[in-house]
């Protein structure tokens, strides 16, 4: 047996086959339950051609067929491919395209986007619709010939017969796009194994495949992934928890509802809250002094952020507001997967800022690729379980992933610096980084201290062209509810935190700031948004 993703799902619904798996309103399935219903839907689409390496699209909300739509490829080599819910057409059809998808399961209310371009998509042949309680075109479904999930389901065998599998079959994350269009990121399913779906087990890591099944026999773990599945942050810590034999809990809204949220935490006992940056903890930390007296959430012992890190002034609130309970920043990327973590349980903890343990794969190399000294700024990198590389971009690949004496390494582009603990300090993306008089500025950094001002709710920082200094930076920021504060008041915040080349030399209010669904800023809307308020164009 090797590390495959396949085969290890299955030792576990082998060992823990009655332990309650996934629960989703009011439909609740064990181990033993999904393991049918995911071999009914394998044998379906291989049925319908789809085998070894072929693509599988999942354009779905949060709901347990994505999690199931995974699985099913797993089981015959295919490879799920992640599409972002809010692409309007021409960027799914982008996507579809790119991916060399042969299938696509869907949410009905998303029928009508594909069906407008599924005459541009001839190598995407076969469509399965989730009912989802929206109203979507019957033409539309006509249109596309789609196959409702749940009678497929009906007629199909609910038992293994499917062909030998490898540790070297394709699990593949496609990017957000920040920096351009979203590229597909390939890894090996033993590498994304140990790298980012549990094979490390928290302190009890797996040396042989086998073992598996002896740490999921006291799953203890009750998860609640509130991130969207279409990004790495909700759908890896979803596996982590099926790979230790505890239950998914997953949410039916469509977006963060904070009230909603704590109601299903106390409702499902939920101990693991994962969740994106201050996008979510923000307003998740603020509903807990609204909610109903009846409503226990104590025993949620664990939130871990992942995607973007936690601001010390909202992890001041959480430890406060969830006293005894553990607030975990996780870092890393599609392209390295799990680096490390920052764990605060009280106050004073809350002010490590972005400094962070690593595991024993992750550094920081410097311009030479050699190891940066203690206190350098340098290229986080990773080696060991790393990608392959990017779907049909060898010379991508060949700029993240390089191959130094000998070692393959992994460098995103997020710039660190190494301290004389072998912590590391993150400071951002070198892309999203401003250049400003020669002196490099980070928008997290000056984020975080923006969002510890007392009338701010939200931030994004950005640079604009500057004559003088090439660039210059700026602060968008979303006040309070009845709170104001002008440019002086914000000013001397911030420079009592900051040296003055990162202070932002116009603060803009805006009424909200718009993040990615992944909960990340959206740093090309935060600078459209400046140019146009400043009258400026993107160059000089």
């Amino acid at each position: 047996m090797e590390f495959n993703l396949a085969d290890l799902w299955e030792t576990v619904a082998d060992t823990v086959p009655d332990n309650e798996a996934v629960v989703y309103a009011d439909r609740r399935y064990t181990y033993r339950e999904v393991e049918g219903r995911v071999n009914r839907l394998a044998h379906h689409l291989q049925r319908h051609g789809i085998g070894a390496g072929d693509k599988v699209a999942l354009l779905l909300y949060n709901c347990p067929e994505y999690l199931e739509g995974m699985l099913a490829a797993f089981k015959l080599g295919a490879v799920p491919i992640n599409v972002n819910y809010r692409y309007v057409e021409e960027e799914l059809r982008y996507l579809l395209t790119d991916s060399d998808s042969k299938a696509v399961i869907f949410g009905q209310e998303f029928a009508p986007k594909l069906a407008a371009i599924h005459e541009r998509l001839p190598g995407l042949d076969h469509y399965m619709t989730v009912e989802d309680g929206s109203d979507a075109a019957p033409d539309s479904l006509a249109a596309i010939g789609a196959v409702d999930y749940e009678v497929a389901l009906t007629d199909t065998s609910p038992h293994r017969d499917f062909c030998a599998r490898s540790a070297d079959d394709v699990y593949m994350i496609y990017t957000g796009g920040t920096t351009g269009m979203p590229k597909g990121v390939m890894w090996r399913h033993e590498d994304i194994f140990f790298s980012a779906f549990g094979g490390g087990g928290i302190g009890n890591e797996i040396k042989e495949p086998g073992e598996i099944a002896e740490r999921v026999r006291d799953g203890r773990t009750r998860c609640l992934p509130a991130p969207p599945f279409m990004h790495g942050t909700a759908h890896w810590m979803a596996f982590m928890t099926l790979y230790t034999g505890g239950c998914v809990v997953i949410s039916e809204q469509h977006r963060l509802n904070p009230i909603k949220l704590w109601q299903l935490v106390a409702r499902e006992h939920v101990n693991f809250l994962v969740i994106v940056g201050d996008a979510f903890a923000r307003p998740l930390v603020e509903a807990i002094a609204h909610l109903p007296s009846d409503t226990n959430i104590s025993g949620c012992s664990v939130v871990l952020s992942g995607g973007a890190i936690l601001s010390p002034a909202v992890k001041q609130r959480l430890v406060e507001a969830l006293p005894g309970s553990l607030i975990i920043d996780g870092y890393g990327s599609s392209e390295a997967g799990a680096q490390g973590q920052q764990i605060t349980t009280s106050g004073a903890d809350a002010v490590k800022g972005t400094r962070f343990s690593v595991n024993d794969e992750t550094t920081v190399l410097d311009d030479d690729m050699s190891p940066a000294a203690v206190g350098v700024v340098g290229n986080l990198a990773r080696r060991g379980h790393i990608p392959l590389g990017y779907y049909k971009d060898p010379e991508k690949t060949a700029a993240t992933f390089p191959v130094v004496d000998g070692v393959r390494w992994s460098v995103p582009g997020d710039h660190a610096r190494l301290e004389a603990d072998g912590t590391i300090t993150l400071l951002g993306r070198g892309s999203a980084s401003i250049s400003t008089g020669g002196e490099k500025v980070y928008p997290e950094e000056v984020e975080s201290v923006l969002k510890s001002h007392r009338a701010v709710f939200d931030a994004v920082v950005v640079g604009v062209p500057d004559e003088r200094w090439g660039e210059r930076v700026v602060a968008l920021v979303e006040l309070r509810p009845g709170m104001r504060a002008d440019f002086d008041d914000i000013d001397a915040h911030l420079r009592g935190h900051l040296a003055a080349y990162k202070v932002p030399r116009e603060v803009i209010t805006v009424a909200g700031i718009v993040r990615l669904p992944s909960g990340k800023p959206d740093y090309r809307w935060g600078k459209a948004t400046a140019l146009d308020r400043l009258g400026l164009t993107a160059s000089r």
